[in-house]
C-alpha cells in the first residue's frame, strides 16, 4: 500500500465535510437575505447548526441591512481552512466550479479569491439545488405542499420569477426551470474563470 492509502480518504472526508457546512452557512445567508420563513423546520435546523461559529463573529462583524456578513466572512474561514488542510495532507489540486485549481502553487491572496469564487459556484449550487428539486416535486407530487417544499420555493423564487414574465408556459408546460437551470450553469461558466484565472496570477 502505498503513501497515499490514508490520505486520500482524508481528503475525500475532510472535502465532504467542509463543503456541506458552507452548504449550511450559505444557506442561511441567503434564507436572512430572502426573508425565507425562519419557523420552518428546515430553517431552525440550519440556524441551530450554524449560530455557534456565527455567535462570536458578530460581536465583531456587523450586519448590513439584511445581509448578514457575519455568515459570508465564515464561509471565507471555512473555505481557508480547509485549503490549508488539505495542502497539509498533500492534496495540491482541488475542484471549484468545475476548475481545477493547483491551492499548492497559489499566494494568501490567491486563496482569497479562489474562496470567494467558491462561494460564488456554491450559492449557485444551492439555487440549482432548488430549481432541480422543485421540478421533481412538481412531477411527482404536483401541487401538495411542506415545509421543505416551501423553503426551496423561497430560495428558488428570485431566480424563476424574472423568467417567468418572460417566459410564460407553452401549452401548459413551464419551461422557465430550463432556462434558469440553463443560465445558472453558463453564469458558472463565465464568471468564476476569470476570478480563478486572476487568483492564479497573485
Amino acid at each position: 500500500m502505498g503513501p497515499g492509502y490514508l490520505t486520500s480518504p482524508l481528503v475525500l472526508i475532510i472535502g465532504t465535510l467542509f463543503d456541506l457546512y458552507l452548504f449550511l452557512v450559505l444557506a442561511r445567508f441567503l434564507l436572512q437575505a430572502l426573508r425565507a420563513d425562519f419557523y420552518n423546520p428546515v430553517s431552525q435546523f440550519i440556524v441551530r447548526a450554524t449560530t455557534p461559529p456565527l455567535k462570536p463573529l458578530r460581536r465583531i462583524i456587523p450586519g448590513f441591512g439584511r445581509q448578514d456578513i457575519a455568515a459570508l466572512v465564515l464561509a471565507l474561514l471555512l473555505l481557508l481552512v480547509k485549503y490549508f488542510l488539505l495542502m497539509a495532507l498533500g492534496a495540491g489540486i482541488i475542484e471549484v466550479g468545475n476548475a481545477r485549481v493547483p491551492i499548492g502553487q497559489v499566494g494568501v491572496l490567491g486563496l482569497l479569491l479562489v474562496a470567494v469564487a467558491d462561494i460564488l459556484a456554491t450559492f449557485i449550487n444551492i439555487f440549482l439545488f432548488a430549481i432541480i428539486v422543485q421540478v421533481i416535486m412538481s412531477w411527482v407530487n404536483p401541487g401538495a405542499y411542506n415545509p421543505i417544499l416551501g423553503l426551496i420555493n423561497q430560495i428558488a423564487r428570485p431566480v424563476m420569477q424574472p423568467i417567468q414574465r418572460w417566459i410564460p408556459p407553452i401549452g401548459g408546460l413551464d419551461l422557465s426551470p430550463l432556462f434558469a437551470t440553463l443560465g445558472l450553469m453558463v453564469a458558472k461558466m463565465l464568471v468564476l474563470p476569470p476570478i480563478l484565472y486572476l487568483a492564479m496570477a497573485l
